[in-house]
């Protein structure tokens, strides 16, 4: 396994349109296209598949406990494959990035993220790859959890799904270890 892919959300019809589930409609967006059926693996708690793209093979996982318990079913399928940190993308929501826009960091602080804060705890590191795709902020801290359990306006679900579809069109180039291309043109915008 050259990659494990982590999209991070909250399971159920519940919390399925709601802006904290960019990472789970990255994932999924992307094991369409590729070909992957998403299944329950009782070993990692989480919809797991396996792919290939771009000549890889990639480990694909949604946790399926919630947001902030993201991090022992991510540990777990990382165990399983034997995969370092640094070949862990995990793909989330991130409300310090307008929607319409993405980044690949590697490492960093969690932000208040507690997806991020419990993969920090399971994996014992931050070392990790990030995704982040943008949700924007509703500007006051009291709003945040409303805000991130909402489903977005019509106009920021379009300018989200611009962001996730810019984000699929680097993964082959960052797969492939071409981090600096991949990273140039997801931030040229």
């Amino acid at each position: 396994m050259d990659w494990l892919l982590a999209g991070l959300g909250n399971p159920g019809a519940e919390y399925a349109r709601t802006r904290h589930n960019a990472g789970f409609w990255t994932l999924q967006t992307f094991a369409d296209r590729v070909g992957a059926s998403l299944r329950m693996e009782k070993r990692g708690h989480c919809l797991a598949a396996t792919a290939r793209a771009s000549g890889l093979e990639l480990g694909l996982c949604m946790p399926q406990d919630f947001m902030n318990r993201s991090g022992s079913p991510v540990q777990a399928m990382a165990a399983f494959y034997k995969m370092p940190v640094e070949r862990i993308l995990v793909i989330h929501d991130e409300l310090d990035l307008p929607p319409g826009k993405a980044r690949l960091k590697r490492g960093g602080g969690h932000g208040g993220h507690n997806g991020l804060r419990d993969l920090d705890r399971a994996l014992g590191t931050r070392d990790y790859w990030r995704l982040r795709i943008g949700i924007g902020h509703p500007g006051h801290k009291d709003a945040v959890i409303g805000y991130v359990l909402g489903a977005p306006t019509a106009a920021d679900k379009t300018l989200i799904d611009e962001a996730i579809e810019c984000s699929l069109g680097v993964l082959p180039d960052f797969l492939s270890g071409r981090t600096d291309a991949a990273q140039k043109t997801l931030h040229s915008d």
